[in-house]
């Protein structure tokens, strides 16, 4: 058998997380004409989710890969707040009838970085401008040492649902190398967010930073069980200081290699699906079998976005606030990055699109492919094409090229049918990007973080 280090070796490449299809460093100008032409085709009534971003925080943390800074000051974030309002409303004008919203999600940075009553106000507008069922998810990324009595009181008016806590890891060596203090106490504190309405709750653990050993993440994947979380995610640390010039200060040579970044995966792994419970879903994510990602993955329901593993199946998703990214049934948009160059466009009255990608027929078919490989670690080539209404004879052609995949115990390919292995699955964006016609033309690898 094929040993760890040689399939690191072999497959430890920059590839994309495929969060989308085109990615993101393939999109190019789009302005807010164009934005908006496509916010007035959407039929009236359609069904769409909303991300809302944040770029503020009031701490970095070193390894942070986000569009985010450290700001202080409270006028500067409620007039950004006042801002997404204005946003909200520009977007729902264009969209003209009631669009029925399904799925809110606050991002960041950290969005309780916010005033208290901003964020209320903020969903207030939203549950104004677009019609909200009563089950409609409303979740929010949270840094557990920022909360106190004003930002637990607006969550419950906000009518979160679903929370996610930023944890990393609780080793004090790996916080202290990071920059990012938080006991286990203090997010054991914030898991009591259940009482507040919160249904369901998601932890967010990282591998591959310093200080980090096998049995260091054994230790916090152990104590991250005792919170008795729905969903875990695992991320690989992405080093990339030459796009977030902060992370210079975490050296090169503190990192853990590939080999150890794989043995702590899989640590946590073995912990969260042994003595957890837990269903891996996907690349990154785990489940409890109660949850509705698990219970998502086993009918083939899963889906894959900006936010990365989701259960929400709305074919639209509207990105607001800076940087964000939206998906609709002509391409992609995102919002410019910079706070002030946003504040401007939307205080003149404009969209604040700035780049973007329009779909194309080929575009959409391999977005479909490399969503069900990343989603179900499977997918049936010509029965995928046949649904598009497309030749399979290019992707089939694309599909050759798994070969060494197979001989290394990766995968397995009949001519049709891909199916990724249980160890292939730290692999698997290796495999979906075999069908990524954009990485030919030129993509600049050091984009992407490594696959391991």
């Amino acid at each position: 058998m094929t040993s760890d280090a040689e399939l690191i070796a072999r497959y430890d490449a920059r590839v994309p997380r495929y969060t989308s299809y085109p990615t993101a460093p393939h999109f190019g100008a789009l302005g807010a004409e164009t934005y908006a032409a496509w916010l007035a085709a959407i039929p009236e009534g359609a069904e769409l989710s909303l991300y809302l971003h944040v770029p503020f925080c009031d701490r970095l943390c070193l390894y942070c890969g986000c569009n985010t800074a450290v700001v202080r000051q409270e006028r500067p974030k409620r007039a950004y707040a006042t801002n997404l309002i204005k946003e909200i409303g520009m977007v729902a004008g264009l969209i003209g009838g009631a669009a029925r919203v399904t799925h809110v999600h606050w991002g960041g940075g950290t969005p309780t970085a916010l005033p208290a009553d901003c964020l209320v106000a903020v969903m207030a507008e939203i549950r104004a401008r677009f019609a909200m069922p009563a089950d409609a998810e409303v979740a929010i990324e949270i840094d557990p040492t920022s909360l106190d009595g004003a930002a637990l009181a607006a969550l419950k008016d906000m009518g979160v649902t679903r929370a996610s806590l930023g944890v990393q890891d609780f080793d004090l060596k790996v916080q202290e190398a990071i920059g990012r203090h938080q006991s286990f106490e203090e997010t054991r504190a914030a898991a009591a967010l259940r009482g507040l309405g919160v249904h369901s709750l998601n932890l967010d653990l990282i591998y591959g930073l310093p200080e980090q050993t096998p049995d260091s993440v054994r230790t916090t994947a152990l104590q991250a069980l005792e919170l008795n979380a729905d969903r875990i995610a695992v991320f690989g640390y992405a080093h990339v200081p030459w796009m977030k010039k902060h992370q210079a200060l975490i050296a090169d040579e503190s990192l853990p290699d590939a080999a150890s970044r794989l043995a702590q995966a899989n640590v946590i792994r073995e912990t969260l699906e042994g003595p957890g419970g837990y269903a891996a879903v996907g690349l990154d994510h785990f489940a409890l079998p109660t949850d509705s990602m698990a219970k998502a993955m086993s009918a083939g329901a899963l889906h894959r976005s900006f936010q990365g593993y989701t259960t929400d199946a709305a074919p639209i998703l509207l990105g607001l606030g800076a940087s964000s990214i939206g998906t609709l049934p002509d391409g992609y948009v995102q919002n410019t990055p910079a706070v002030p160059a946003y504040n401007a466009a939307i205080e003149a009255g404009r969209l604040a699109a700035a780049k973007g990608v329009a779909l194309s027929a080929d575009d959409r078919l391999r977005r479909a492919v490399i969503e069900r490989i990343m989603c179900d670690m499977a997918v049936d080539l010509p029965r995928m094409a046949a649904a598009f209404d497309a030749d399979p004879a290019p992707l089939l052609r694309d599909g050759e090229a798994l070969a060494g995949f197979v001989a290394d115990g990766l995968a397995r390919f009949d001519g049709a049918r891909l199916e990724v292995t249980e160890r292939g699955r730290p692999f698997v964006r290796n495999i979906a990007a075999l069908f990524d016609v954009y990485l030919r033309k030129g993509a600049a690898a050091p984009r992407h973080a490594q696959a391991v």
